[in-house]
């Protein structure tokens, strides 16, 4: 009997049959896109990987596209290798001299290593799990570290990049990477240590800007002196130079300061009376003849 015959006597069996077939071959073919990694297991051990993670592979050649497997002895645990993000709820930290930070912050990371990630924590979400209390424990020992004012200061960038390095290691063991961490928000709490904070800096404050007035007060001082000095120095350069002149110019001064002939002393506000030959008076008569 030829296979015509049998298709004819039994056309539900081969259309079963058929329809079995195609969907093995459908169930065999992978359609893995740019930013998933297949990780196939057979038996429930990984075997192999479709798209795997390369961080030097271009666009378009990182191995996306069609894969196959087993139907029915192989499964597929899909990873994402684009950068994940871990939001950690609000912390309330405390600085090693004893104050409160309630701290917002988030940490970027990745899925590099597919295999120990399912070896340790079976998926991605529980991988998100793991790292979360992880991520706390390290602010935590970082911040208590740390004084109050230079948390404050850019010296927290040091900070987050030694939680990082910490989270990093704790990550590698999940197959991930860490990617960045960063602080989206920090406050003091409401109340009495908010207004404490407010009155330590004001004081902080207050006493730089003392600082600042007082060395500015000091150049003054400073710049006066060697004015001084420096006057003096010509003053007595100039009078071993020409005593007469030096003389001369020293009463000059004189009398502008006793007849009132100054700019903050009025005109005409002084009598003085004098002999003619008062020697105070010299310099009005003149240089007498070889002088």
């Amino acid at each position: 009997m030829s296979a015509a015959y049998w298709i004819r006597r039994n056309p539900l069996l081969w259309l079963g049959a058929a329809l079995v077939a195609v969907a093995l071959l459908l169930g065999s073919v992978l359609r893995v896109p740019e930013t998933e990694q297949a990780l196939v297991l057979r038996f429930n051990r990984p075997s192999f990987i479709v798209n795997a993670y390369d961080p030097d592979a271009a666009y378009g050649e990182t191995g996306a596209g069609l894969g196959f497997k087993i139907p029915f002895l192989d499964r597929v645990v899909w990873v994402h290798k684009r950068v994940l993000n871990l939001d950690l709820p609000r912390q309330s930290l405390l600085s090693a001299d004893q104050h409160w930070f309630e701290v917002d912050v988030f940490a970027r990371y990745r899925i590099v290593n597919p295999v120990r990630m399912y070896a340790t924590a079976g998926d991605e979400a529980k991988v998100a799990e793991a790292l979360k209390p992880k991520l706390a424990a390290a602010l935590r020992d970082q911040f208590r570290r740390r004084p109050f004012d230079l948390i404050l200061s850019p010296e927290r960038g040091v900070v987050m990049s030694n939680v990082k390095a910490i989270l990093a290691r704790s990550a590698a063991q999940y197959g991930a990477q860490i990617v960045d961490v960063r602080i989206k928000r920090a406050d003091l709490p409401q109340g009495a240590p908010l207004d404490s904070a407010f009155e330590r800096m004001r004081d902080a404050r207050q006493q730089m800007a003392l600082a600042i007035v007082n060395d500015g007060n000091r150049q003054v001082r400073d710049i006066r002196d060697n004015a001084a000095a420096a006057a003096a120095e010509i003053y007595s350069a100039s009078f071993g130079r020409d005593p007469a002149f030096y003389d001369f110019y020293r009463a000059m001064q004189s009398y502008q300061v006793t007849f009132g002939t100054s700019d903050n002393q009025p005109r005409g506000s002084t009598t003085i009376l004098l002999s003619p030959d008062n020697d105070y008076l010299r310099q009005f008569m003149g240089r007498k003849q070889g002088q």
